[in-house]
């Protein structure tokens, strides 16, 4: 994947306003670069011509450089930093004390609907060096012993931050980092709160200290506030890119000892730190858990999400998820799944059915020691459910028999790995609905989607309810992939403040429809056994799920975890939940340990990892 801030760099060679000829700048003013940088996210001299504004080459990039001011003044809500837009590869060098004429432009990567900030530049027509070997400004040290970013506050204003309305670096962590900007930075013994991913890193400086709650493994844990306030996105996290320097692959809790600099700049959403030498590692020595393997009487359910497999996958992903299932989980009666791709992958050519893609993986669990395990689904439509053309990636079930758990189908099937073309009505598009089967409640359908004409799952995968039966009881298992977050939501250093989050709405929708179809299997039988589980893309005390406990008496099993174990997911260095099980009364009633299984979302080898759960429900047989 071509990392963000690199496109903005490359894309700046179209963005940028053409520059004016140097004779336009003949009358134009000699000004230092705090004043084209200005206390504010706009510069108050954008679309100005500028000239002799002196600086000392810091970094190069391959259409412009970054200058710093040799001489600041002691005003820190003005940078002292900007870049320099030539086009072409610059013709300075790194410690060249320079001046430059052209024009102040604002230069917003993704285009003028982005919501993102701006990147001040100067658009230059003239570049003089004047003196070369010069030492570079002395860095400012970010964290504990140096300037010290907000720990909470992203921004206290309401509304669009480059409109004005008060700029405070001490308070307001988006100014903080806006009055930093182009300028050197320093950060000293940082530790990666998140794995190194598409050419970053989000670290911590000083070890941490200061910065909190942490997660009981090194990370930082993300607090939403979206429904009860009090939230904390950690904006004190630094996101170090390799856009100048490579990086190494980092765990959680892996460390950069030392002194280690680099410019401040701004790219797709947020302000990244770019290294300009190459960082030495110390490895924090995070490992991969384990959780206990269930007794007799307990029945074992868990999550996995599989990142869209299939049978062109590397070998070495079907022998990590196995893996993931047999010594991760110690190899649980039942696996809610998601993102199973189809038998051709991402191809765009009309196949749907996984088969192959299951008989690979539950291959690769029996070659890592694990039970067989069958397999059950709805197959999709081809192209129906989202995501990118032909994946046809699908939730569904993994399960094992030979404990006393039993798939129930109806209609009665033959197949073990039913793929074809479906007799009857099509299950893809056939809501499936609670009906009462041996003094309970059971399903029409089994397995079935929940209502998938609905306009809640227009273009996303659409929930799969199964019916099961372990050891005498009745259970009704629903699996679900919601709406994630996506381009359309607003980035966290945006310039609309607080961002607007379109794609909880979507969630919202999703919640209603699912908590509709669980309080119909409970009007059927008020001591229904009921599950809920998989990827909910939303936080314990979010809107989406918040709605979903409370309009069914579900429990949310993550939420009830200490702090320090409550996530599932790492993005962009945040810890939090974003998978869950949730268990109806009839169920939490019983003695049951729910467990986040941390085996992937801290790892750098694990692409977009989630890591999976497990609750084991003390159940013994009638």
């Amino acid at each position: 994947m071509v990392h963000g801030l690199r496109r903005a760099l490359a894309a700046a060679v179209l963005a940028a306003p053409l520059a004016a000829p140097p004779a336009a700048h003949a009358a134009a003013p000699a000004v230092r670069i705090r004043d084209v940088q200005g206390a504010a996210h706009i510069s108050p001299l954008n679309g100005s011509a500028v000239a002799r504004v002196p600086g000392v080459v810091t970094a190069l990039t391959g259409n412009g450089f970054w200058m710093q001011d040799p001489r600041p003044d002691r005003d820190h809500g003005t940078s002292e930093g900007v870049f320099v837009f030539t086009r072409t590869r610059p013709d300075v060098a790194v410690g060249d004390a320079v001046r430059v004429a052209g024009k102040v432009a604002e230069y917003r990567p993704g285009g003028a609907s982005s919501a993102g900030l701006t990147r001040t530049e100067i658009g230059a027509t003239e570049t003089a060096v004047e003196s070369r070997g010069n030492p570079l400004p002395p860095p400012v040290v970010v964290g504990p012993g140096g300037r010290r970013p907000p720990t909470r506050v992203v921004d206290r204003r309401s509304g669009n931050v480059e409109r004005g309305g008060g700029f405070d670096p001490r308070r307001d962590c988006i100014d903080f980092y806006e009055s930093l900007e182009g300028m050197r930075i320093e950060i000293r013994d940082a530790v990666a709160v998140g794995p190194s991913r598409h050419g970053e890193i989000p670290v911590l400086a000083a070890g941490g200290a200061g910065a909190g709650p942490r997660t009981k493994r090194g990370g930082i844990l993300f607090r939403d506030g979206s429904r009860f306030g009090g939230g904390d996105a950690n904006p004190e996290r630094i996101i170090l890119d390799d856009a100048l320097a490579p990086l190494p692959a980092m765990h959680v809790g892996d460390r950069l000892p030392g002194a280690n600099h680099g410019v401040l700049d701004y790219g797709f959403g947020d302000y990244h730190l770019l290294l300009t030498a190459p960082p030495r590692r110390a490895p924090g020595g995070l490992a991969r858990e384990t959780t206990r393997p269930q007794r007799d009487g307990e029945l074992a359910v868990a999550t996995a999400r599989l990142d869209g497999l299939h049978p062109g996958s590397p070998p070495a992903r079907f022998t990590a998820l196995a893996a993931d299932i047999v010594t991760g989980l110690r190899s649980p009666d039942l696996i809610a799944v998601t993102e199973l791709g189809d038998n051709s992958g991402p191809d765009d050519d009309g196949i749907v059915a996984a088969d192959q893609t299951v008989a690979q993986l539950v291959t690769a669990i029996s070659m890592a020691g694990g039970p067989a395990y069958d397999w059950r689904s709805v197959t999709p439509r081809d192209n129906a459910d989202g995501g990118a053309a032909g994946d046809n990636r699908r939730t569904g079930f993994l399960f094992r028999a030979d404990r006393g758990l039993a798939f129930v189908d109806r209609p009665v099937l033959t197949d073990p790995l039913p793929d074809g073309p479906p007799e009857g009505p099509d299950p893809a598009v056939t809501p499936v609905r609670a009906v009462r089967r041996g003094g309970t409640a059971g399903l029409s359908l089994s397995p079935g989607r929940i209502t998938p004409g609905d306009a809640a799952w227009s273009r996303t995968r659409k929930p799969v309810a199964g019916e099961l039966t372990w050891q005498g009881h009745r259970i009704i298992v629903i699996a679900n992939q919601w709406f994630p977050r996506t381009d359309d939501d607003e980035p966290l250093f945006g310039r609309n403040q607080p961002p607007e989050r379109p794609s909880r709405w979507r969630r919202d929708a999703q919640a209603r429809v699912v908590a509709d179809f669980v309080r119909s299997v409970r009007k059927v039988d008020a001591n229904a056994r009921v599950i809920v589980t998989g990827e909910l893309n939303d936080g314990e005390d979010s809107i989406p799920v918040s709605t979903l406990v409370e309009r069914t008496g579900l429990t949310d099993l993550p939420a009830r975890l200490p702090a320090g174990d409550r996530y599932t997911a790492v993005s962009g260095g945040n810890s939090e939940v974003l998978d869950h099980i949730l268990l109806s009364p009839a169920l939490r009633r019983h003695r049951h340990e729910f467990d986040v299984v941390h085996r992937s979302a801290e790892f750098a080898d694990r692409d977009e990892g989630r890591d999976p759960t497990i609750v084991r429900i003390a159940l013994p047989g009638k």
